[in-house]
């Protein structure tokens, strides 16, 4: 039946009529409220694709929540979920080295476990001799357990932060200032890593403390120009005993070697002497032994050989008897008699 009115569109032909007060066609309400529930469908799904997949990072690991529950920990890669939201994924950096700071921040760091608290604060402790301080240090730890660490201890970073610091000023408050500055700070450093470790395995933290490192320790600040002066002796006074050192090393050895290498000389002396006296003794005995025997040949002996070694030695010499009157019939005389008769 032909109504006279426009068709429309999406409706049978004819079958467009006027409402009550002359408004839209009911057909066309229908034909609306058709679309926007396919489109309301495909928005859905649309949804629900986005929302049914998720990626880890190489570095992380992640915890599944199905309505707040934790179901399972998967790998880095690309995984599959519950969509609109009824499963929940978590991302922790379990392959990520970690690291907090103690009294101080860099502006390159990240770590969301860093809190935002005073450094000033943090640092300023009390030693063992009553002295104040500034200590300023790091700890680094990685995630083990990330169940753990998500579910067993309520904000485990800030528990963290709190056992490094109470550790720290008590392993600091038994130690002077001297070694805190000095030759204690291997000794402060493991004593709390040990410390730390110790109490994160009680408090079920799910981390691994790996290194705890400190970096500047220093006095307070109106009292730094004094320390620094007083360490500046302490320093000259430890190079003074080293060059003291090394000079008496260097001179003690060279005079035992000298005294060593005299005494040794005397000894040989000793030796030399005794030996020379022993074999003169010796052959004195045996000249006794024969002038017992033999006297007069053996003093004739004596006599021969004493002149056989003198006689070499001396110089030609001329000898007369005291009743030559003159030299005259003596002439000419050997060459060598000036020297003979000077």
């Amino acid at each position: 039946m032909d109504t006279g009115l426009p068709d429309v569109p999406g409706l049978p032909p004819g079958s467009g009529r006027k409402g009550p007060r002359g408004g839209l066609w009911p057909g066309l309400f229908g034909a609306v409220r058709l679309s926007a529930l396919q489109l309301f469908g495909v928005l859905l799904a649309v949804v629900g694709l986005w929302t049914s997949y998720y990626t880890i990072p190489a570095e992380s690991e992640g915890i599944v929540l199905r309505f707040g529950e934790y179901i399972l920990k998967v790998p880095p890669g690309l995984h599959f979920k519950l969509p609109f939201g009824v499963d929940e994924v978590l991302t922790v950096p379990t392959q990520r080295q970690l690291k907090l700071e103690f009294g101080f921040t860099t502006p390159s760091h990240t770590n969301p476990d860093q809190a935002a608290i005073s450094p000033e604060k943090e640092r300023s402790m009390v030693t063992g001799d009553l002295n104040s301080a500034l200590v300023e240090w790091i700890v680094q730890y990685r995630i083990t357990e990330p169940e753990t660490y998500l579910f067993a201890v309520r904000e485990p970073g800030q528990t963290l932060r709190d056992i490094s610091e109470s550790v720290m000023r008590e392993v600091v408050g038994d130690r002077t200032v001297d070694e805190i500055i000095t030759i204690g700070r291997q000794q402060i450093e493991d004593r709390v890593l040990q410390r730390m470790r110790e109490l994160s395995e009680r408090y079920h933290l799910g981390l691994s403390i790996n290194q705890v490192q400190l970096k500047n320790v220093n006095p307070p600040e109106p009292v730094q120009p004094s320390f620094n002066e007083v360490n500046r002796a302490q320093q000259d006074r430890e190079n003074a005993i080293n060059l003291a050192n090394g000079e008496y090393n260097k001179a003690v050895p060279r005079a035992r070697g000298e005294a060593d290498q005299k005494i040794r000389a005397a000894e040989g002396y000793r030796f030399k002497r005794v030996n020379e006296a022993e074999g003169d003794a010796a052959a004195f005995t045996a000249v006794l032994e024969q002038y017992v025997k033999a006297p007069e040949v053996t003093r004739t002996r004596i006599y021969l050989e004493t002149l056989g070694e003198v006689l070499p030695n001396t110089r030609q010499a001329i000898i007369v008897d005291d009743s030559v009157q003159q030299l005259l019939p003596m002439l000419p005389l050997p060459e060598r008699l000036p020297e003979a008769t000077q």
